[in-house]
């Protein structure tokens, strides 16, 4: 990413309301996956303060480090996200890829033992919202957690998938232990930007959900795809192109199981 930035000032009208904010990018030329970190950073200061609203009106959020439930879902995954986990990833020490490589191989495993792992690839999976929730059920069942899970905790939570981190709870943490049973309560987000990566990547791969679940990342960057040199510009420009594709409205299966009640 270039040393040189821009600011970059703009507005998003949500409902009744107007969100203003400012963000630093890069002067030069880049790409979509390369100002991810930017991106991130602007997902991030939206839902803190979401957060600390929702805990002024009394509901605050549930999630602690150490309760890794949530982490045992398909996590869905834009292309952009995987480039940039898959360029972080070969940067580890051959010993710790192959740590994570033994994960990834032993869920995909689990996946297929249990017949979801066949659900998943077939054709035309999840069009329906009935069929996609009870195979994320069945997912979530099988316990299979993120391959980046590390005694409960997000291993890589600084570089963590946008879904992630708009995904909080406020209801009691034992009701994550099943989100089939229990109602859960989660924090109502007015903007997910994780639905824009969604929908840019649904763009350019013309597939039906535009992302992939996490699980499959590995397998995915043996292709050598970059994505990211598909949506290139200044700053600004690669900037415009995400901000056109934000949405209040996210898909149910863009956010996995526990949704919003």
């Amino acid at each position: 990413m270039s040393e040189s930035t821009v600011e970059v000032n703009f507005a998003l009208r949500i409902g009744e309301g107007t969100l203003k904010a400012s963000i630093n990018v890069p002067a030069g030329q880049t790409t979509l996956t390369a100002i991810l970190p930017v991106i991130q950073n602007f997902d991030s200061n939206m839902i803190q303060r979401v957060v600390n609203e929702a805990a002024e009106a009394g509901q605050p959020v549930s999630c602690r480090a150490g309760c890794g439930a949530c982490c045992r879902q398909m996590v869905p995954l834009s292309i952009f996200e995987a480039e940039s986990l898959s360029e972080w990833f070969s940067t580890l020490p051959d010993e710790r890829q192959r740590e994570l490589e033994d994960r990834f191989a032993q869920g995909l495993t689990k996946l297929r033992d249990a017949g979801v792992l066949e659900r998943i690839m077939s054709s035309g999976w999840g069009g329906e919202e009935k069929e996609f929730v009870q195979l994320a059920i069945d997912y979530f069942h099988i316990g299979v957690p993120c391959p980046f899970l590390e005694n409960e905790s997000c291993g890589i939570y600084p570089i963590r998938p946008l879904i992630c981190r708009e995904y909080l709870v406020t209801s009691p943490v034992e009701y994550c232990n099943d989100p089939s049973i229990y109602q859960i309560s989660a924090i109502n987000l007015p903007i997910r930007p994780s639905q824009a990566l969604y929908n840019i990547s649904r763009e350019l791969t013309r597939e039906e959900k535009g992302w992939m679940p996490l699980i499959f990342l590995l397998a995915w960057a043996k292709r050598g795809l970059k994505p990211g040199e598909y949506y290139t510009g200044t700053g600004e420009q690669v900037l415009h192109t995400f901000m056109n594709h934000l949405t209040t409205e996210p898909s149910p299966e863009a956010i996995g199981i526990m949704q919003p009640k």
